[in-house]
Formats: structure tokens, C-alpha cells, sequence
């Protein structure tokens, strides 16, 4: 599944009313981490199906990681049925970002 992008009105549908568990990716152009972990998540997504990952330009929807309580970039929220199950900030590998998902699972 490849990555998508959300905006704050398409945020409920693609994230909030999804029916399979999302990686939500808040980032924007300017953050040198989030094209770190830019890569990892292409990679990832493109290798699962039991998860989606949907990328928030903060800078062009700022309603969306103020719901979130979202105070820096890049931060990785995991959302099933609609609730945040956890989160995690700052750049990490490819590794890292799938043991984090896998145990959030």
C-alpha cells in the first residue's frame, strides 16, 4: 500500500474512520529528520498490507497535530479503531520504525 497523504478535512476518513490500523507521519518539507525517515516509510509501506501510512504536512494542516498534542516533527502516531495507541518522535531507521510498529501492533 503506498504512502498517502492527509489533509485536516480528509483527516477523519483517512485516519480516524480507517479500518485498518495507521501510521500517521506529521512532518514538513523544512525538517532535514523527517526526509530521514522519508525512505523508511515508502519502504515500509510498500512491504505491508495489515497497516497504512499517511503522511500531515504540518505547516498546510495545522488542525490535525494540534488534535494530537503533536509539539515537534517527525512524530509517528499509531491509530486503531479511531484512538491514539502510541507514539513516537525524532528520526529512526527502518529497524526501528518496524519494531516500534510491531510491538504496537
Amino acid at each position: 500500500m503506498p504512502v498517502s497523504h492527509a489533509t485536516d478535512a480528509s483527516f477523519e476518513a483517512d485516519v480516524i474512520a480507517s479500518d485498518v490500523p495507521v501510521i500517521v507521519d506529521f512532518w514538513a518539507p523544512w525538517c532535514g529528520p523527517c526526509k530521514q525517515i522519508a525512505p523508511a516509510l515508502e519502504e515500509i509501506s510498500g512491504a505491508r498490507t495489515d497497516i497504512k501510512i499517511v503522511k500531515v504536512n504540518v505547516d498546510e494542516n495545522p488542525q490535525s497535530p494540534m488534535r494530537f498534542g503533536v509539539r515537534g516533527i517527525p512524530a509517528l502516531f499509531l491509530v486503531r479503531d479511531g484512538k491514539v495507541q502510541t507514539m513516537r518522535a525524532g528520526a529512526a531507521g527502518r529497524a526501528q520504525i518496524e519494531d516500534w510498529i510491531n510491538q504496537s501492533l
